[in-house]
């Protein structure tokens, strides 16, 4: 029986049909490669705009914090959150300060940040081109 079974394998017809599907395992592949790439970096988008959308929320809560101790300039808000926007490599984000110089009786700081989502995605902008996240937060200061 183990005989029998080589020579089916053997056989033309035999090759023919697994020539036939490796055809359309090619087709099949060409077919579904294209639609598994897409989501592939549909999800790594989405990802990398949810690290944007984070850390453009640590970046004015820590600038805010900076902001609110008795002493700090507006310089140290700056350089704080432009240094945690740095940790994910944001670019062109643009950072405002309210007010433009800390006082002492300066009674709160609003932080507002906006992240361009052309110039930080990793892939070419498909689902949120031209869209721009903006984060802001105001809290009172320390002592006023």
């Amino acid at each position: 029986m183990n005989q029998q079974m080589t020579h089916r394998k053997n056989s033309p017809a035999f090759r023919r049909l697994r020539k036939d599907r490796l055809g359309a395992a090619l087709v099949e592949f060409a077919i579904v490669a294209p639609i598994v790439f897409a989501f592939f970096f549909a999800a790594f988008e989405f990802c990398r705009v949810s690290m944007i959308r984070h850390t453009a929320d640590n970046a004015v809560y820590e600038a805010c914090r900076v902001g609110i101790i008795p002493g700090a300039t507006v310089t140290e808000v700056r350089g704080e959150a432009q240094r945690i926007l740095a940790t994910v490599g944001i670019n062109n984000a643009s950072l405002s300060v309210i007010p433009n110089k800390i006082e002492r009786d300066t009674e709160q700081i609003t932080v507002q940040v906006r992240v361009p989502l052309d110039d930080n995605a990793f892939v070419p902008p498909k689902f949120f081109g031209g869209k721009v996240i903006t984060r802001e937060l105001t809290l009172r200061r320390e002592g006023a």
